[in-house]
């Protein structure tokens, strides 16, 4: 079944880009980034930047975009059937344009990955066009706060979010 993920959430002048794969079905049904209740994204972002995870889904994203965090996902559009990144058609994927992108949001200094999908799916789909967007940008990779990553409680995958309020500070 064809999936198409949403627009991004920017601000004028973010310094971190965390980037999905793919919204799941219940973000897709929502029109929300990360609406699947048991999924760790907004308990761990209301963690760090001291808001309320159960504010509205417009609220949150203003208070993103105050944090100076972008969030978007690396594909534009896939067939995949169900929520899992490995039901992801690989001959189907469409990434975003993050060569406009970066170059439009010269202060992005951290690209965050949101699991191991994401990553793998950016070095190989999308790193190789960029030629001097990334010189100034640090990636890493974070765990998925998925609920299909049971492998680590919120609290531990928050511990390892903490790491991009160090860009922030």
């Amino acid at each position: 079944m064809n999936k198409v993920g949403f627009p991004p959430i920017l601000g004028d002048d973010p310094k971190v880009l965390i980037l999905g794969s793919m919204p799941s079905e219940a973000s897709l049904e929502q029109g929300q980034y990360y609406a699947h209740p048991r999924n760790a994204f907004w308990y761990i972002m209301g963690s760090l930047f001291r808001f309320n995870a159960e504010a509205t889904y417009a609220e949150r994203k203003v208070l993103l975009i105050k944090n100076r965090v972008a969030l978007w996902d690396v594909l534009q559009e896939c067939e995949r059937d169900g929520s899992l990144d490995s039901s992801i058609i690989t001959s189907s994927i469409k990434t975003n344009n993050f060569p406009h992108l970066l170059a439009s949001y010269p202060t992005i200094q951290l690209i965050v990955f949101n699991g191991a999908t994401a990553e793998k799916v950016f070095k190989k789909r999308v790193l190789p066009g960029l030629k001097t967007q990334l010189e100034r940008v640090r990636m890493i990779r974070l765990p998925s706060t998925s609920p299909a990553m049971a492998a680590l409680t919120r609290e531990q995958k928050m511990e390892q979010w903490s790491e991009i309020t160090k860009v922030l500070s």
